[in-house]
């Protein structure tokens, strides 16, 4: 038998001399109450969720962003990286979520990719942009 113990969030009251060192119960309530309504949320919402903020940053990478500094803000080795895994992350996605939710996923990741083409000095040959291995050329 190990000396190490087991945190279960259930919704008891550890006792105090249960608890990590540096952890209050109030901190393992919050964070109970955190995995519960995790547990609530549908799989296509946490997936749409996380596409949704690859895209927003790559965006931003783009020089898309709405802020006055934008332009500082571009970065397109940073934006290539996040287009690629957005790509990738639609596309092994897209049969468990259904069309009704990949399509404008797919429709903002071309958009993405489209927009990356135009911030290029010298864009990529079509096929060889960001993510075009997961989603075929894009013109």
């Amino acid at each position: 038998m190990s000396n190490e113990s087991t945190y279960r969030f259930e919704d008891q009251q550890p006792d105090e001399t249960q608890l990590p060192e540096g952890v209050t119960a109030e901190q393992l309530e919050e964070v109970n109450a955190q995995m519960r309504d995790i547990a609530e949320v549908p799989a296509v919402e946490v997936i749409t969720t996380a596409a949704v903020h690859l895209m927003s940053a790559a965006a931003v990478k783009c020089g898309l962003g709405a802020e006055e500094n934008a332009a500082d803000l571009k970065d397109l080795d940073e934006a290539r990286k996040l287009i690629t895994a957005l790509a990738g992350f639609v596309t092994a996605a897209a049969p468990e979520i259904g069309s009704q939710h990949a399509a404008p996923l797919r429709d903002g990741l071309r958009s993405l990719q489209l927009a990356f083409r135009e911030a290029s000095a010298f864009p990529d040959k079509p096929g060889q942009g960001p993510g075009e291995k997961f989603t075929g050329p894009v013109f």
